[in-house]
């Protein structure tokens, strides 16, 4: 492998000249990656990873057709996309086939932040009005406009909420407000949507757009149950504001059942506005906004020309049109569902062996693992989780965990995923929960009696993993020890293995 530096050298240079808030995977023991292809990646010994975290290389790390399409535009031309080219139209065509008909325009952009800041302008000019209604735990990028209306930020800081930014509840029926259980968990969800709106127009406020990820994705890999956007979606209306959905993460036949996520819910939900990202570039920094004629014409009234140098050159635009190409010619989408479908299955017989997993769900190749220290009180295993993560890597699997509690391990691999990794990652997990269980059921009996604190660590990679995203140290909080492997006796017998 061809290296500038040695590992410890990039890690010195990285920490003189790389902001400190620009995180790594793994902080506590990170991975030098040299070069990746398909689902995999390889570190500088040459050691093979699977890679079930990249929803960015969509169709697989280096695909041959991307890369050979992005260097033959690139050795003809890349210019300004304000010059006249064919490929940001013809892009700009076969996106929009791939929606509703009234979803037509399109403002080209070189990330999804770009995307869902531009979306924001829309809405706000659209009919002049300021607020935003958006999703509790939900993360739409890193301008400051964006960090204003994500929580999964915004809460970590000290910065206190914006007057016209209005949080509503995830709609998470396994671990929110209202679940599995409610008659009509939908109605329930949109009717907190509702009430933001009347307490909004009470206090002299508009509605400029509800703004939310179809399938929550930092959030805890959420979907929301049926009817909830369409519910939301007539609320929002008749304020007078628009839906934005973004599929920044979501997006280009990751559900597998449809191109779009926003599509399982039923032909009767057209967001308003739809904005993309990350897997439309494989990599290539290529983003974009679509929406209707109508919302396009009453930004351009504002008299204000909109202008991206880079947004949609020939290049990005060439880039983007070779994965459309790729995602139809070898059935990625076919793919997710099969994959998908084959994962879930394996998944849940897991879940039905082992404590620590308390719930299964996702849809294509979107999936995410909740687990728990107790099934009734669903009380989330974070530490377990972050432990997780580590022995993964070491077994050379790439996983990550999110949601609010940080609990929730994600699985959004590359499209390429196949049946064959989709066993191996299962396999691997298995082991490692095993050893986990077998190994908090034994510390149970030889460290903890009824009237001994809880003195079980936190594994330390986990530890450090949690404190290097800025959260809070367990042990300084008395409210979130059950975070972490210390727990009482009850809880940890609880996950001792029925075998």
């Amino acid at each position: 492998m061809c290296e500038l530096y040695s590992k410890q050298d990039t890690l010195a240079l990285r920490r003189k000249h790389i902001a400190p808030s620009c995180k790594v995977f793994f902080a506590a023991d990170p991975i030098k990656i040299v070069r990746a292809q398909g689902q995999y990646m390889f570190d500088e010994k040459g050691e093979q990873y699977l890679d079930c975290i990249n929803n960015v290389a969509h169709v697989g790390h280096c695909h041959p057709e991307v890369v050979k399409a992005a260097q033959k535009q690139m050795e003809l031309l890349n210019t300004n996309s304000r010059f006249l080219h064919d490929n940001i139209v013809e892009y700009a065509k076969r996106l929009s086939a791939t929606l509703p008909d009234r979803l037509s325009v399109c403002y080209f952009t070189n990330s999804g932040s770009e995307a869902n800041d531009l979306a924001l302008r829309l809405a706000r000019q659209f009919r002049g009005h300021q607020d935003v209604i958006t999703l509790d735990h939900a993360y739409h990028g890193h301008l400051s406009s964006l960090i204003e209306i994500s929580p999964y930020k915004f809460q970590k800081g000290k910065d206190v909420k914006k007057e016209f930014v209005h949080v509503a509840p995830a709609p998470d029926t396994y671990r929110g407000k209202y679940r599995e259980d409610h008659t009509d968990p939908a109605s329930a969800y949109a009717d907190e949507v509702k009430k933001i709106i009347d307490e909004a127009h009470n206090s002299g406020r508009k509605i400029a757009a509800f703004i939310a990820e179809s399938m929550q994705s930092c959030g805890g890999q959420i979907i929301p149950p049926a009817g909830y956007f369409q519910k939301v979606a007539e609320y929002v209306h008749g304020a007078g504001g628009v839906f934005i959905a973004d599929e920044v993460q979501v997006g280009f036949g990751r559900v597998g059942t449809h191109f779009w996520s926003f599509q399982m819910f039923g032909e009767d939900f057209v967001p308003d506005i739809v904005t993309m990202g990350k897997p439309m570039g494989n990599g290539h920094p290529v983003a974009c906004v679509v929406t209707t004629k109508e919302i396009a014409e009453a930004f351009s009234s504002s008299g204000m020309e909109y202008f991206n140098t880079y947004g949609g050159n020939p290049v990005s635009s060439a880039v983007g049109l070779a994965i459309l190409d790729v995602i139809e010619n070898e059935d990625l989408q076919g793919n997710a569902t099969r994959v998908g479908n084959y994962l879930t299955k394996l998944l849940n017989k897991q879940k039905a062996k082992h404590t620590l997993i308390g719930d299964i769900r996702g849809i294509g190749l979107f999936i995410g693992i909740d687990l728990v220290k107790d099934h009734q009180e669903r009380t989330p295993a974070t530490a377990e989780a972050q432990h997780i993560i580590y022995k993964m890597k070491e077994k050379r699997v790439l996983l990550s965990a999110d949601g609010p509690y940080r609990n929730v391990l994600k699985i959004k691999p590359p499209m390429c995923f196949t049946e064959e990794d989709a066993q191996f990652m299962v396999d691997q997990l298995d082991e490692i929960l095993t050893g986990l269980e077998e190994a908090v059921g034994a510390k149970t009996e030889s460290v903890i009696s009824e009237n001994t604190p809880c003195r079980t660590k936190m594994p330390e990679e986990a530890h450090s993993e949690l404190l290097s995203d800025g959260s809070p140290d367990p042990k300084e909080n008395p409210s979130q020890k059950r975070n972490g492997l210390c727990t009482d006796k009850h809880s940890l017998l609880s996950k001792r293995l029925k075998t």
